[in-house]
């Protein structure tokens, strides 16, 4: 179920995408960077980030690792899970529940709401440039490779808002707490370094991980009040199966 709910996820997130020009008219690409230029005093945190640490034109060994902590994102969030369903499959329901709460209300604001990323916005002009150094090293890493893996992953390119690579692996440090201490602070680690890695390589702003961050935790303050609404919905599209059948 929850592989088909990802399924179906996806699908949903690539949508948009089917029809380009519709969806490039209604793009936002302002509002994010207002946002980011006002919490880096004037300057965007990317822009600050790749001034300092990073050298145009290069790319160091730390910087492929970020990169490559921005690739295993694919599997940590059902990664995660798939612990929980080992060491405590009494939390696995709960757990699933949860994460795919957060990609499905996530993609429903990828719809209502679609963001360019900073990337994109630089690249159009809306802002100074900026470097997507995941894609640099990804040209180099993988050489003639690179382009079939990126299209084939890459869907659809205005979901920037929220950070759903953020905010669904600050979803899978809360789910690990309920494991143990150990797992929860691989999973935070791991969940604060994708943070840093997402706005370094200008792949999203600070406000969309902000965004992911406040949807994870609504999703969890909401969690026990929604419960009697899904158990009677649940209860409703059971009495309907054996006339389905």
């Amino acid at each position: 179920m929850y592989a088909l709910q990802m399924w179906a996820y996806y699908a949903h997130y690539d949508m948009p995408d089917d029809d380009p020009d519709a969806l490039l008219r209604r793009v936002r690409v302002d509002y994010p960077i207002r946002a980011d230029r006002a919490l880096g005093f004037g300057t965007s945190p990317t822009h600050r980030l790749q001034r300092a640490l990073g050298r145009p034109g290069q790319l160091r060994k730390w910087e492929y690792l970020l990169a490559g902590v921005h690739w295993s994102w694919f599997f940590v969030p059902h990664g995660s899970l798939a612990y929980v369903l080992r060491r405590r499959p009494d939390l696995y329901p709960r757990s699933a529940a949860l994460m795919v709460a957060c990609f499905d209300l996530g993609c429903v604001v990828y719809w209502v709401l679609p963001t360019a990323p900073p990337w994109w916005a630089a690249k159009n002009g809306s802002m100074p440039p900026v470097r997507r150094i995941m894609a640099e090293a990804g040209e180099r890493f993988w050489g003639r490779l690179w382009r079939p893996l990126y299209h084939s992953l890459e869907g659809n390119p205005f979901a920037a808002m929220p950070s759903l690579h953020f905010g669904s692996s600050v979803m899978a440090a809360r789910v690990l707490a309920g494991v143990g201490r150990g797992p929860a602070a691989l999973g935070w680690s791991y969940a604060l370094t994708l943070g840093f890695a997402l706005v370094y390589l200008g792949e999203h702003y600070v406000v969309d991980l902000i965004a992911g961050w406040a949807l994870v935790e609504l999703i969890r303050v909401a969690a026990p009040h929604s419960a009697p609404a899904i158990r009677t919905l649940t209860g409703a599209v059971r009495r309907l199966e054996p006339g389905a059948a």
